[in-house]
């Protein structure tokens, strides 16, 4: 009996984490009991990149689709990792006793994006927190980090031109997956024009919205709201 629940366990996962896509459109990567995981984006088996005792999650693809980074807590605290899309050793790039999570990819491939609580903006007025993190980049090959908003800036995208960010800010501490709350502290997604650094707020609703990600062409923000009941996913042009 043990071995046979054991079997339909493997057989059908039902904890399968922050899935990403590749930007090839040939492989899903996603997280599932503290490992990292491919399966083609067609279907078929997948495969465990990451075998380690350490929780790891959050994977991101390259722009070439051949390395993904993520962030694991080997060393203690989340750090950046990054390691080849068809698996390897993983190389850790960040070593700060923040916890640093990954969210893209500049386009040229050569650097990481990730939110970390660090270095606070001297004018902030709210209290240093790590429910309110700062954007910073790390180069793929290590080295120093480089701030590059103050702001909360999390899940942060690059568009395919590079000249622009989509985001979700943190506005309190409440949990994310808190559902159905509306309030003040409720996360909202915005778009960061890099070249004139103008933050412009796209969602609306006074609910949580979350995830944002650009279309192909730029032209489309899909995220994910309650705007209309349970979480969906919405289009803003």
């Amino acid at each position: 009996l043990a071995f046979t629940l054991q079997a339909i366990a493997q057989e059908n996962p039902l904890w399968l984490r922050y899935s990403a896509i590749s930007p090839d459109g040939s492989t899903i990567a996603f997280t599932y009991k503290g490992d990292i995981y491919t399966v083609p984006s067609a279907g078929g088996n997948a495969t465990i990149l990451t075998i380690h005792d350490a929780y790891d999650f959050m994977p991101v693809w390259s722009p070439d689709s051949k390395k993904i980074a993520f962030a694991s807590d080997r060393f203690g605290n989340n750090d950046v990792f990054i390691m080849p899309a068809t698996g390897g050793t993983a190389t850790r790039l960040t070593f700060h006793s923040s916890y640093d999570y990954p969210s893209d990819f500049t386009n040229d491939g050569m650097n990481i994006i990730f939110g970390a609580s660090r270095i606070d903006d001297v004018m902030n007025q709210q209290n240093p927190s790590g429910a309110m993190p700062e954007l910073y980049s790390v180069s793929v090959n290590g080295g120093a980090e480089k701030q590059l908003l103050t702001t909360p800036t999390l899940w942060a995208r690059y568009n395919s031109k590079g000249t622009a960010l989509v985001y979700q800010d943190q506005k309190g501490y409440e949990d994310t997956y808190r559902k159905h709350h509306t309030s003040s502290v409720t996360r909202d997604v915005w778009l960061y024009d890099i070249a004139t650094k103008k933050h412009t707020m796209i969602s609306e609703f006074n609910g949580e919205d979350l995830n944002p990600v650009f279309s192909p062409d730029d032209q489309s923000v899909y995220y994910v709201s309650e705007q209309f009941g349970d979480a969906n996913i919405i289009k803003k042009i």
